[in-house]
């Protein structure tokens, strides 16, 4: 009888002790209150009455930072949102040395993140985002680290601005496009003025290239069906007049 109940006790004691910790887990063991051992995954046991644990997960985690409002380093309220990815990499550090590694971790993010917004410029913020998340990760990283967490990563999904300034960025760059579209288009006539002085030049030099020239304006003026008359002049008519006129300005310079 006494060794059934003994037997009976055993089986209770060992089922009380034994635990399973899934792949993803980490087990704590504190013994009378001081850490012991971090457990698992699988199987392992713990003294009933004494030891006592804590599981953490260390699985990477997602977390939402809430919309923040914030002030630009060029005074512009701006409302931000981001995500934050972090996962435990030391079990007993995450346990031991912050009551509430989860709690920790968000409050310093979001800190984190206002402060750095309030560094950059709204141009700069909204160009620059990669920057500021990787500047962003980094100081987290930097200050959860003594903690067993290690920041994976760090995105700012959405930025939101005031509608005045907004429909100041858009006067913005439609005064940017416009003055684009002239430039290009100063530099069309630019390049166009230079081929046609490039082109007299050589109609100068070869007084058959003007007439092949006027052929070819006729060919392509015939093409539409038009009532447009079209009047040619020899251009020894041309250079008739301008040595005529030449004549007549000598003529009045020697009186």
């Amino acid at each position: 009888m006494y060794l059934l109940i003994g037997l009976a006790i055993a089986i209770v004691l060992i089922g009380i002790s034994a635990h399973i910790a899934q792949e993803y887990q980490r087990a704590i063991v504190f013994r009378l209150g001081r850490y012991s051992r971090t457990a698992g995954p699988g199987l392992y046991f713990i003294i009933p009455f004494i030891d006592r644990q804590i599981t953490v997960d260390i699985r990477t985690r997602t977390v939402d930072l809430e919309q923040q409002e914030t002030i630009t380093k060029d005074s512009v309220t701006i409302k931000v949102n981001a995500v934050l990815w972090f996962k435990v990499i030391n079990p007993e550090d995450a346990i031991i040395k912050v009551a509430n590694y989860n709690m920790a971790v968000y409050q310093f993010a979001v800190t984190a993140l206002r402060n750095i917004i309030g560094q950059h410029h709204l141009d700069e913020v909204l160009r620059e985002r990669e920057q500021i998340n990787a500047t962003m990760q980094k100081i987290v990283d930097a200050a959860t680290e003594p903690w067993g967490i290690k920041i994976v990563m760090v995105e700012m999904k959405d930025v939101e601005i005031p509608e005045s300034m907004q429909r100041a960025m858009a006067r913005e760059a439609e005064a940017i496009r416009e003055k684009r579209a002239r430039i290009i288009k100063a530099e069309a006539e630019l390049e166009a003025s230079i081929k046609l002085t490039q082109g007299a030049k050589q109609m100068e030099a070869s007084p058959i290239a003007l007439e092949l020239r006027r052929m070819q304006m006729l060919s392509e003026i015939g093409i539409d069906n038009n009532t447009t008359t079209i009047v040619l002049v020899p251009s020894d008519f041309t250079n008739a007049a301008r040595s005529f006129t030449e004549m007549v300005a000598k003529t009045k310079e020697d009186k």
